[in-house]
């Protein structure tokens, strides 16, 4: 029989598919259809550095700054007092998922400066929690800082979340570092148990006619795995952290890939919201099917056998192969010119 089981974040997992964080996991009902429908894990919906902030009455200098010179940077976050899921209610919902859920429940912080929001860690790992994810969702627009300077920040956020709990912990990365492995080998020293790739910076667009920037949610494509695939292959056994990909994965195929190059779990979100968390039992079947007809026994003897440690050319994975893609391009017609 096929065996679907893997770990992450020394959780064992009875198959690859976890649910990111997302407006899906924020009540029992939902939580429960995840778990029927064959969800290994779940990532709880994101409690935000500014609801926490708000809940201890500090949000008000936060929305407050440079607001005396931008004065659109008042719309940047929500009302909070209309964003009713709050900390407490957030407490509450990891207490009742332990009592009610049987799979691990790993609760996220999302956040962007050192500040008393990463005290609330303790609180999560005493309500219950199985891991935490720690997204450090921030877009460096400031020239005078430095990248070192902006990894010191990052680094000095997780320094202070490990060092309130002891349950795992994982953080969320943005593609966007000079150095990308050297930031994961120091994640690495500071008992930082596992990575995901990546986060999805929501962009804001233009309305030409309103003049307005209008904010909308894009949905991932299958598209969007290729960025997380290529880093995963290059990380894979050069670092002890445990590898979740969280970007474009909508099928079987998707997940196979991500084991294929490393993965301990891929995680969605944008399949399920558009087609339903009944999409994981097929997912699974497909995925089973496969597995099955090439033969392959277990996910732990498919992880990483297309990694670049273990690929035939590794060269498929670096500038090289960039250069012949492009010299092997072909125009979908020949252009004519009139003499």
């Amino acid at each position: 029989m096929t065996d679907l089981s893997t770990s992450y974040l020394g959780l064992k997992l009875a198959n690859p598919i976890v649910p990111s964080a997302s407006p899906l996991s924020r009540n029992i009902v939902n939580l429960k259809r995840l778990e029927d429908s064959g969800a290994a894990a779940v990532v709880l919906y994101s409690l935000f550095e500014e609801q926490i902030n708000y809940d201890s009455q500090l949000l008000g200098e936060i929305l407050d700054q440079g607001t005396q010179t931008f004065a659109e940077s008042l719309s940047y976050l929500p009302d909070m007092q209309d964003y009713n899921v709050g900390p407490n209610q957030y407490l509450e919902l990891i207490h009742k998922a332990k009592k009610e859920i049987h799979i691990p429940i790993i609760a996220s912080l999302n956040g962007s400066t050192l500040g008393n929001w990463v005290d609330y860690s303790e609180k999560i790992a005493a309500a219950g929690a199985d891991a935490l994810e720690l997204n450090i969702y921030r877009i460096v627009a400031n020239p005078n800082l430095s990248s070192l300077e902006a990894e010191k920040q990052y680094l000095d956020i997780i320094a202070a979340v490990k060092n309130k709990i002891r349950i795992p912990v994982s953080v969320k990365l943005s593609p966007f570092f000079t150095s990308l492995p050297q930031f994961i080998r120091d994640l690495s020293t500071r008992d930082v148990d596992g990575m995901v790739l990546f986060n999805r910076f929501y962009q804001a667009d233009i309305n030409l006619e309103e003049m307005e920037i209008v904010h909308r949610v894009n949905y991932s494509t299958s598209a969007d795995l290729l960025l997380p695939l290529r880093w995963a292959a290059l990380l894979h056994g050069q670092t002890p952290l445990d590898i979740a990909i969280s970007s474009g994965v909508h099928t079987h195929e998707d997940v196979l890939k991500s084991i294929l190059v490393g993965a301990n779990v891929a995680m969605m979100a944008s399949e399920l919201l558009v087609n339903g968390v009944s999409r994981i039992t097929t997912i699974l079947r497909d995925l089973e099917k496969w597995m099955t007809e090439h033969e392959f026994e277990s996910i732990s003897q498919m992880r990483g056998s297309m990694s670049i440690r273990s690929v035939k050319d590794p060269e498929k994975y670096e500038r090289a192969q960039y250069l012949r893609v492009l010299d092997s391009y072909k125009p979908p017609y020949s252009p004519s010119f009139a003499g």
